[in-house]
This record gives C-alpha cells, sequence and structure tokens, in this order.
C-alpha cells in the first residue's frame, strides 16, 4: 500500500448501508433508551460521528491496509484525548475511551483523528484552511514522535508521558496560563467528593443519587443484584490491595446512566458507595461491553470476556490507568469498572475549535506514544517516511470522508422523519 494511497476514499467499495451498520449495533442495547441514541447522533455530522465508530471501522476494513500492527485505541477521535489523573494523582494527557480497542493497523486510528478534526472544525464554524493545517500540524507531530520512539529503548518509551505542562507547551503564554486555572478547577471538582455534591441528595435521612429521567434513574431490584453481583465478581480483576481498599466501603445507592453518544443504550450504571468510618462518598461506574466493531474485519479478542479486552487495551495504550479498573461477567454479559470521573477533564468542541491546531499536535504525540508502546515504531516510521507526502494524503482522506460522514448523517436524519427510525426528538 502506497502513502499516497492512504488518501482514497472509495464509497462504491464500502460494501455495507450505513444506517444499516448503526441499527445493527442495537441488538445488545436496552431499547427503551434507542430513541435517545439516534436524536443524539442525528443532531449533527459531529454527534453522528462520534456514534458512528462501527460505520467507520465497516468503511476502513474495505480499502487497503498497511499491515503495520498496533493496539488500536478504536476511537480516536479528537474528544476521546483529554487529562486523566494518574494513581499519584498527576494529570496526564492521554487517550480517554477504549470500548473498541484491538490490534490492527495503526493508520486506522490515524485516519479517525484526522477525520474527527474536519468534522469537529466544520461544527464549530473553523474555515477548511485552518481545518487542514490542524490535520497537518497533528501528522507531522505523529510522525517525529515515531521517529523519536524508533531509536529510543523500549524501556523508555514505556515510562514517557504527557503532562499539563507538556499539553500547554503548544499554545500561546497567554492561552496557557487562561487553561492551567481552567484545568486546575475542572479538576478540583471532578472528583467523587465533587460528584456527591452535584448528583446526591438526603431523603428520608438517606444520601441518595439525584435522578434526572431518563438520563440518571434508580435500579429495580432484579438491577440492583446485578450490580451487586458485577461489584462482586470484579474482585478477581484488581489487586488484593485495592479490594481490601473497597472492602471499607459499602454501597448505598445504584443508578442507570445514559452517556456520551455511541454508548447510549448499552448498561452503564453509577454506584454511589461511603466508606465505613468517616462517611467519605466513592463513585464507581460500571459499564457493558461488547465485541470491538473491529473484530468482524479482523480477528476475535483473545480475551474471554470483552471488559478484559477494554480494560487490557486500556493498559497497553495509556501512559497510566486508574488503579480501580476491572472486570467481571455475570451471565452472558461482560462488564468493567472504573472509578467514576477521577479528576478527568474532557475537552468541549466550541472551547478547542479556535485552537485546534495547538490541540492536534497534542493529540498526534499522544497517539504517536501509545501506538508505539505495542507497535514496531520503527516500522512505522520508515513507512511514513521524514517528509509530509502522509500529511497531505491524510488531508485529502480527512475531507473526503467528512463528506461521506455528511451523506450517512443526512441518511439517518432522514430515516428518522419518515418515521422508519425512533428518535426521542421530533424531526
Amino acid at each position: 500500500m502506497s502513502r499516497r494511497q492512504l488518501a482514497e476514499w472509495n464509497p462504491d467499495a464500502r460494501g455495507h448501508d450505513a444506517l444499516a451498520t448503526i441499527l445493527g449495533q442495537n441488538e445488545l442495547r436496552v431499547s427503551e433508551l434507542l430513541p435517545i441514541r439516534h436524536a443524539r447522533m442525528a443532531a449533527s455530522p459531529w454527534t453522528y460521528f462520534r456514534g458512528a465508530a462501527a460505520v467507520m471501522a465497516a468503511d476502513l476494513a474495505s480499502a487497503p491496509n498497511t499491515g503495520i500492527e498496533v493496539q488500536l485505541c478504536g476511537d480516536a477521535h479528537v474528544l476521546n484525548f483529554g487529562l486523566w489523573a494518574t494513581p499519584e494523582r498527576n494529570l496526564y494527557f492521554d487517550l480517554r475511551d477504549f470500548d473498541e480497542t484491538l490490534p490492527g493497523p495503526f493508520e486506522w486510528d490515524v485516519k479517525r483523528l484526522a477525520t474527527s478534526l474536519v468534522v469537529l472544525g466544520r461544527e464549530n464554524g473553523v474555515d477548511e484552511g485552518r481545518a487542514d493545517r490542524a490535520v497537518a500540524a497533528m501528522m507531522a507531530s505523529y510522525r517525529n514522535r515515531m521517529w523519536k520512539y524508533a531509536s529510543m529503548p523500549e524501556i523508555d518509551i514505556w515510562y514517557d508521558r504527557i503532562d499539563v505542562a507538556g499539553l500547554l507547551g503548544h499554545f500561546s503564554s497567554g492561552i496557557a496560563r487562561h487553561a492551567e486555572k481552567l484545568i486546575e478547577t475542572k479538576a478540583e471538582r471532578r472528583t467523587s467528593r465533587g460528584a456527591s455534591r452535584k448528583f446526591t441528595e438526603t431523603r428520608d435521612g438517606r444520601r441518595r443519587i439525584r435522578e434526572d429521567p431518563p438520563f440518571r434513574t434508580h435500579v429495580g431490584d432484579a438491577q440492583l443484584e446485578l450490580i451487586q453481583a458485577v461489584i462482586a465478581g470484579y474482585s478477581g480483576s484488581v489487586n488484593d490491595s485495592i479490594w481490601s481498599l473497597l472492602s471499607r466501603f459499602r454501597v448505598l445507592d445504584v443508578v442507570r446512566q445514559v452517556v456520551g453518544v455511541g454508548s447510549v443504550g448499552m448498561r452503564v450504571y453509577l454506584a454511589f458507595l461511603e466508606e465505613t468510618r468517616t462517611g467519605d462518598p466513592f463513585f464507581l461506574q460500571i459499564k457493558q461491553a461488547g465485541p470491538s466493531v473491529f473484530e468482524q474485519f479482523l480477528r476475535p479478542s483473545k480475551y474471554d470476556n470483552h471488559g478484559a479486552r477494554v480494560v487490557n487495551g486500556q493498559r497497553m495504550l495509556q501512559s497510566a490507568t486508574d488503579m480501580f479498573v476491572g472486570w467481571t461477567s455475570v451471565g452472558e454479559m461482560n462488564f468493567y469498572v472504573r472509578q467514576f470521573r477521577d479528576m478527568k477533564v474532557i475537552p468541549d468542541g466550541e472551547i478547542i475549535g479556535p485552537h485546534l491546531t495547538e490541540f492536534a499536535t497534542a493529540c498526534g504525540e499522544v497517539l504517536a506514544r501509545a501506538h508505539a508502546r505495542s507497535g514496531d515504531a520503527a516500522a512505522i516510521a520508515d513507512y511514513i517516511g521524514r517528509g509530509d507526502k502522509v500529511d497531505r494524503s491524510m488531508v485529502d482522506f480527512a475531507h473526503a470522508y467528512a463528506d461521506q460522514n455528511e451523506r450517512d448523517h443526512a441518511q439517518l436524519v432522514a430515516a428518522i422523519q419518515t418515521g422508519s427510525v425512533p428518535s426521542s426528538v421530533g424531526w
């Protein structure tokens, strides 16, 4: 596969119908939540793109690939990069979503990131020239970092990380100072104690999670038993020291959550725990895991639990991972568990838009580091080369696929308008 071929997109060769692919994912999901998912995806081409990882997976698989494998993030769009707290309570800039992780061709992650920059740019009024520069800057950053890793000892690649200063170093001093204050404020709020202040209330002398139907609702007895089984089974996937810590908490309340775009309809629960000695609050998020959207095109996961696939992929890709992550299964359903929020600072499209090139540069560095941990950095660097040919190819592909994404979004909107696809929002 030549580097110029990276630019090519052939709609006639995709071999599937985008709407059928979206609806085909509904089998695993809670049926009553599907209209919310469809409405969120139909809101704009950007929200459609976020929810359509399965569509892009099928499209990427319809074309030739390099055969140079890494552990794919699987959904490496620009808003799936953010600040993440390490167990030592440091903030690192890293990937943050791993539901679709699986070994596969490195360029599939790069193409999804490149396209997301164009789609997000269009959503936020970024002119085409600036979007082109953002894609090229991301690719140049990825290339330069990969050449660095190609000559670096493996252990040093694994120790490498990008902290807050590394992220802000890509911005002008004025923007960096403002962003640093904003990050500090958000990180302080996005903790279990902050979540307790925001999401809980005292009712009949008992602390409970505040409902916000249909996005946050209390579960019935059957679902409560399911969550208790998940938490009990999850103990085998975390260190004994972590389980010893969690044994000092008791579960006070559980709600079902509706989160994100692509995840809507999957079973997601928020468990509110309280430390038995001091009453300190703690939240765990429990999320159902299904097969990666790439498995039908590559190969099945080597893990017999998709929660294990997600968690182990996360550990492979991230420079540091939440110490509470783990997995379990109940019946035929797989789940993974993680700490809720944990100082995570998630970017906002409207804020990123004016600074898309700078943010894209940082994302390129992170993706290169993630890929170098599991793949052959020298092989990737050799394939990309030292010039800008791949940069230009990625710009061309990103625009061509962003156009395809708009056509696919229009198809979903039309299906909602005719009533053939249910939506919680009237069109």
